[in-house]
């Protein structure tokens, strides 16, 4: 024993000899490592095939298995033909539906409109994470609306829109003629998506803000310092950083247009003025609740779910195709 070394010091260098001696003897050419090894680097390799299990088992069961039987449902026949193979025939129907097309000419509104749904909240979530003079505040009260049933919205917004409403009362007072916003069928499918945005924007404001937690400030203090004004940043520092972040909320948002609208429809328009304000959505409720027509209905609803999925990948190519070019 090396002179001055206490007999704990020993015992710890001995330790680490012994087990720098195993390791070396266990990565020797030829011998394999202990069995401890083995078991531990598979049970690495698993545990997230194990973890994810539940969630995959959870979507296919509710998810993926209903839709395959929705649209094996589609090609068979409704009423008399109830359950017999019909083949293409419920999809010529919608297609020969003119309150089908038209909620597919409104599905085609919705994409146009959709950059604006998505601006709003980034916009506001810019001000917010900038620090604008109440910013506390604005937090609070645009994420309120979110919490509110649609079918308290659209009575509060029934009240508000009607002919002889508020608005309509206050456009009066600075000289503009009365508008029937929920009369007009050029005009009411633009006054229920204008509630729509005001009522579910709080949603991607908070995941914009949450985008924005990831930034990194000394980006913002660089084009501080460079001299960028709020649109050069916008533009050349915050969208380039949140662009995984605008992705996600522009496909949700395109879903929820799409998914969830009808509560709105139902209390402020009931499909109308005229079938004017129809969405898929709505049709397919019209079919399976009014005219009993599951089968229809459930050809409506594989419709919808292509337009979904090639809207929502069309989005992201486009979106990533931009960040790059930004």
């Amino acid at each position: 024993m090396p002179s001055g070394g206490s007999p704990s010091s020993v015992r710890t260098m001995v330790a680490e000899r012994d087990e720098v001696a195993v390791v070396a003897a266990a990565r020797r050419p030829g011998r394999p490592f202990p069995r401890r090894t083995r078991r531990g680097s598979r049970a690495e390799r698993l545990a997230p095939f194990v973890l994810l299990a539940p969630a995959v088992l959870i979507i296919v069961v509710l998810r993926l298995w209903p839709l395959v039987l929705g649209v094996n449902f589609s090609f068979t026949g409704d009423g008399d033909r109830n359950g017999m193979p019909v083949g293409l025939d419920n999809y010529a129907t919608l297609f020969a539906d003119p309150l089908f097309r038209t909620a597919l000419r409104n599905v085609g509104l919705l994409v146009l409109l959709l950059p604006v749904a998505v601006a709003i909240p980034g916009l506001l979530a810019t001000f917010i994470y900038l620090r604008v003079p109440g910013h506390r505040v604005f937090r609070g009260v645009y994420f309120f609306p979110a919490v509110l049933s649609p079918v308290i919205v659209g009575a509060i917004f029934n009240l508000l829109l009607a002919y002889d409403g508020p608005l309509n009362t206050l456009l009066g007072g600075v000289g503009i003629g009365p508008v029937d916003w929920l009369g007009d069928p050029d005009v009411a499918i633009f006054a229920v998506v204008g509630v729509h945005v005001w009522a579910t924007f709080g949603m991607a404001l908070v995941v914009f803000l949450a985008g924005f937690s990831a930034l990194d400030p000394s980006l913002l203090d660089a084009a501080k310092v460079d001299g960028a004004t709020l649109p050069q940043t916008i533009r050349h520092v915050i969208v380039p950083a949140l662009t995984r972040t605008i992705q996600f909320v522009f496909v949700t948002t395109m879903i929820g247009m799409l998914t969830s609208m009808f509560g709105l429809l139902f209390v402020m328009t009931g499909g109308g003025p005229e079938g004017s304000t129809y969405l898929p959505e709505y049709y397919i409720w019209v079919q399976q609740g009014q005219f009993n027509q599951p089968a229809l209905a459930s050809a409506a609803s594989s419709v919808l779910f292509v337009i979904m999925l090639v809207v929502g990948l069309a989005q992201i190519a486009v979106l990533r195709r931009t960040g790059r070019e930004v």
